[in-house]
C-alpha cells in the first residue's frame, strides 16, 4: 500500500447501505470467521448477516454468558471466553479457537472501548490502548498461523474518525503525565489503523490483507462510559436519550462498511488500507473537521506503523510474525 492507493474506488454501496444490503446474496458456506465483540451493536449485526450467508463465526466475548444470551437463536456460532485486556487471556483464547478450526478466513476485530475514566491494567498500560490495540495485536498474532493456512483471509480492523484527536503519543502512550480520555480514544485508534498496515504488510505474501474502518456515527454500547449529560451537551441525543444528532447510522448501516471490507471483490489484490462508507477513504489535511471524513496521513504511515508494530510487540510478547 501507498498513499496514493488511499482513494476512493467507485463502490456501488454508500454511507446509506446497510449490512443486509452489503451481503446481500452472497454465500459464505465454508468460511471462518472470528468476531471480537460479535454479540453487541455492530458486532452483532455482524454476525447475524455473516452466519446468516452461511459462515461459521466464533465470538470471543469477555462476558461469555450475556454473549450467549444476545446470540440465542443465531445458529452457526460458537462463543468463547476472551479479556482483550488480558495478553494471557487472549493467548488462551487463542489455543481454544485453534483447537476447533483448522483455518480463519475474516478476522473481525470489532470490539472496543470509548472515552473511559483513567485505568492502567496489566504493567501499567493505559486501558483503551490495551483493549482496542494491545488485545487485538495478540490476537492476531497468536491466530496468524489459521490465518496463513486459508486461502486469502482478511483482518479487518473497527478504527474510527476519532483517530483525528491525535497521532500515537510516542512520549507518553500510557498518560503518565496526565489523562485524556479522548486524546487516549483517539491514539487507540491511530493504533488501530498502523496496526493493519502493518499487517497487511506482513501478511501479504501469506494471502493475508488488513484493512481498517470508519463504521460511522452510531449509538451503541460504546458510549456507556459517557453522561446522558455529555451525549445531551455534543447533540447526540435529547434528554430521553433519542438520537438527534445529524449524520448517525444505525446499527446496520454501521456494520456495512466492515462486512464491505471483509467479502468485497473490489478489495482483491489490496490491503492496508483506511476505509469509510463502503469505500476506501481520502487522505485528509491537518486540521480538516473530523465528520468531513478521510484518514490522517499519519495513521497510514508505514515506517510509523513498523515502529507501533515493534513496540506493541515488546509490550505484550506475542508470538512474531517472521519475514
Amino acid at each position: 500500500m501507498t498513499i496514493t492507493d488511499q482513494q476512493p474506488l467507485g463502490s456501488p454501496f454508500s454511507a446509506a447501505h446497510t449490512a443486509e444490503d452489503v451481503t446481500a446474496g452472497l454465500d459464505l458456506a465454508g468460511t471462518t470467521a472470528v468476531v471480537t465483540g460479535g454479540y453487541s451493536g455492530l458486532g452483532l449485526e455482524t454476525t447475524r448477516c455473516l452466519t446468516a450467508a452461511g459462515a461459521r463465526v466464533v465470538v470471543p466475548a469477555r462476558r461469555p454468558s450475556v454473549a450467549r444470551a444476545a446470540l440465542d437463536g443465531v445458529k452457526g456460532c460458537e462463543v468463547v471466553p476472551m479479556d482483550l485486556a488480558d495478553p494471557a487471556d487472549v493467548r488462551a483464547a487463542a489455543a481454544r479457537i485453534g483447537d476447533s478450526v483448522t483455518r480463519i478466513d475474516l478476522l473481525m476485530a470489532m470490539a472496543g472501548v470509548m472515552a473511559t475514566p483513567e485505568r492502567h491494567v496489566g504493567p501499567g498500560w493505559e486501558f483503551q490502548l490495551a483493549v482496542n490495540h494491545f488485545g487485538h495485536f495478540t490476537l492476531a498474532c497468536e491466530l496468524y498461523p489459521l490465518l496463513a493456512a486459508a486461502d486469502g483471509a482478511r483482518v479487518v480492523v473497527n478504527s474510527s474518525a476519532g483517530h483525528t484527536l491525535t497521532d500515537i503519543r510516542r512520549h507518553d502512550p500510557h498518560f503518565r503525565s496526565g489523562y485524556d480520555k479522548w486524546l487516549a480514544y483517539g491514539q487507540a485508534k491511530t493504533a488501530n489503523v498502523l496496526f493493519a498496515v502493518r499487517l497487511d504488510a506482513l501478511g501479504r505474501d501469506d494471502g493475508v490483507r488488513a484493512f481498517a474502518l470508519h463504521p460511522g456515527k452510531i449509538m451503541t454500547g460504546l458510549q456507556r462510559e459517557m453522561s446522558l449529560r455529555e451525549q445531551i451537551d455534543r447533540g447526540w441525543v435529547d434528554e430521553h436519550g433519542n438520537v438527534i444528532g445529524a449524520g448517525f447510522k444505525t446499527p446496520s448501516q454501521g456494520a456495512a462498511t466492515g462486512l464491505w471490507a471483509a467479502t468485497s471483490r473490489l478489495l482483491d489484490g489490496r490491503g492496508g488500507l483506511y476505509l469509510e462508507d463502503c469505500d476506501v477513504a481520502r487522505v485528509s489535511a491537518p486540521g480538516e473537521p473530523m465528520d468531513d471524513g478521510g484518514v490522517r496521513a499519519y495513521a497510514v504511515d508505514p515506517d510509523a506503523a513498523v515502529r507501533l508494530w515493534d513496540l506493541s510487540a515488546a509490550a505484550t510478547g506475542a508470538t512474531p510474525i517472521i519475514r
